[in-house]
């Protein structure tokens, strides 16, 4: 399974940004290579519209099953549950680690 984060920073430790499309960037974890991945998303944080599109895009490029965030926007949420994509939202502030971890205990 792949889980996309939003993202301040590039690890486990980094904290969660409350923000989908206007996120600092993005972790994808891949659980089955127990592999954690940075995306950039420079372009859309600072775009003028359509940020949460193009970042639900991203997250179907990348073949994320779950997203796990803040908040998302209903453009974004509807973009991402036409790619089957399930949204996951947390309490903020808090890590990517910690993110993950209520994410499982609620599985």
């Amino acid at each position: 399974m792949k889980i996309m984060f939003t993202a301040r920073g590039k690890g486990w430790d980094a904290q969660l940004d409350p923000k989908f499309g206007r996120a600092e960037g993005f972790l994808l974890y891949d659980n089955e290579q127990d592999q954690l991945t940075w995306h950039s998303n420079e372009e859309n944080k600072n775009a003028a519209h359509g940020a949460g599109i193009q970042a639900g895009q991203l997250a179907s490029d990348l073949k994320a099953e779950v997203v796990i965030t803040g908040h998302v926007g209903p453009k974004a949420d509807s973009t991402l549950k036409g790619s089957g994509i399930k949204v996951f939202p947390v309490e903020t502030p808090c890590t990517i680690r910690e993110a993950y971890e209520q994410y499982i205990s609620r599985e």
